[in-house]
């Protein structure tokens, strides 16, 4: 238990980066910061997906379903993952997309086909189960995610980055993350953490919602590509992607629905809370990528840069990060203090309401109200406090535990 607490606290201590990384991103339109805003900008994305929510979702599949025997080999894929990141963290900021930092990408990379590999020989899952449906399955849209970036130094090398298929390959990458990798995971940790409870669930209502998220997952791909006016087909399968979403949320309300007073009797109220507000969010992820399915707002987004940080920052702040910190905390793994929880939502919440107000009134044409980059950078900063102070409470607790266990 130590020593996954420690991996952790590792993830925790990279997010803390990532969000400082993310104020300082802020700061530029404010006062003049000595540093190339685009290497920032890199360093800030890969730094939040790989080494927060990469490390910590991959620790939580370790500790929870690969058998305890393959912990040395499991240690060894972790520590070479480390030295991809603190690669990729030492060189990004330097040069950006460069010798260095491609190396430590290009590595990262296979280490991430080393941990699939590892999993699938050494899982304790029952196959049967849809807890290893959609875990398995996470971490094969995972694996498919990186044909983007192998793709990418091939586009470089002939059509050049300015080539639309340079924008599509990173898209390609980023959606198969974001709604691939990340959600069918959460998915599965999800429905595992219902077991433990001993909640049921129908079978056959979890299967519709697999395959409809399936379905759906390979069809929004083409919501990405909708920046470049593609063919009407493209619109369609996009549409369609969307709307079989849509269905999947009205299955997942049902089992939500159906749990609802389970849930409320078995777990604390400011566990049920955290709950309520991660289903809404996803509510929210699901609705608005529907929505960027019509063709108006397909162009309108991609005309307005605002529109898809805030989309991505919910995706990533709120849903995938407010899971984490709850299966994390519901497994002892992470402490996780009301106070920090609530100074992160405060600067989670009206950051996002700033983001997509900015990109509301660049739509419709007006001033934002004075002032408004220096109040982002002071609402933003809350995060990475909340952050500090969740990375320090996790530190007291580890390491007093071991000198008691001493």
């Amino acid at each position: 238990m130590i020593i996954i607490k420690k991996h952790i606290l590792i993830s925790l201590f990279y997010f803390l980066v990532a969000a400082s990384l993310g104020v300082l991103l802020r700061l530029f339109p404010v006062v003049a910061v000595s540093a190339n805003y685009k290497y920032i900008v890199h360093t800030h994305s890969h730094i939040a997906l790989l080494g927060w929510v990469y490390v910590a979702l991959t620790s939580l599949i370790f500790y929870l379903f690969i058998k305890k025997e393959a912990v040395k080999r499991y240690a060894v894929v972790f520590w070479c993952t480390q030295i991809t990141i603190i690669g990729m963290l030492v060189s990004f900021p330097i040069t950006g997309y460069a010798l260095f930092s491609i190396i430590f990408s290009t590595l990262f990379l296979i280490c991430t086909y080393w941990f699939y590999a590892l999993f699938r020989k050494n899982n304790a899952c029952n196959k049967a189960s849809y807890t290893y449906k959609f875990i398995n399955t996470s971490l094969l849209f995972m694996v498919f995610s990186s044909i983007g970036p192998w793709v990418i130094g091939i586009i470089m090398n002939t059509l050049g980055n300015s080539s639309h298929w340079y924008k599509n390959a990173i898209y390609f990458y980023l959606h198969f993350q974001y709604n691939g990798w990340f959600i069918f995971c959460l998915l599965g940790l999800f429905f595992f953490f219902l077991e433990k409870k001993k909640i049921k669930v129908q079978k056959n209502s979890i299967k519709k919602l697999y395959i409809l998220m399936l379905l759906g997952c390979i069809c929004t791909l083409f919501l990405s590509f909708l920046w470049i006016k593609p063919p009407v087909y493209i619109y369609i399968i996009a549409f369609i992607g969307g709307f079989l979403q849509i269905i999947a949320l009205f299955k997942f309300y049902q089992i939500i629905n159906n749990i609802k007073p389970e849930l409320s009797k078995k777990l604390s109220p400011f566990l049920f809370q955290l709950l309520k507000l991660i289903y809404l969010l996803f509510i929210f992820k699901i609705v608005l990528q529907f929505v960027s399915s019509i063709p108006y707002f397909a162009e309108l987004i991609s005309q307005i840069i605002d529109f898809v940080i805030g989309y991505l920052h919910l995706t990533f702040l709120g849903l995938v990060s407010l899971s984490l910190f709850v299966f994390l905390y519901y497994f002892k793994i992470l402490r996780l203090s009301k106070i920090w929880l609530i100074i992160y939502l405060t600067g989670f919440v009206i950051s996002e309401f700033l983001i997509f107000y900015k990109g509301f009134c660049n739509w419709q044409q007006l001033s934002i109200f004075d002032n408004y980059h220096q109040f982002l950078v002071l609402v933003s900063a809350l995060i990475p406090i909340a952050l500090l102070g969740i990375f320090v409470q996790n530190c007291k607790a580890i390491f007093s535990t071991q000198r008691v266990l001493q």
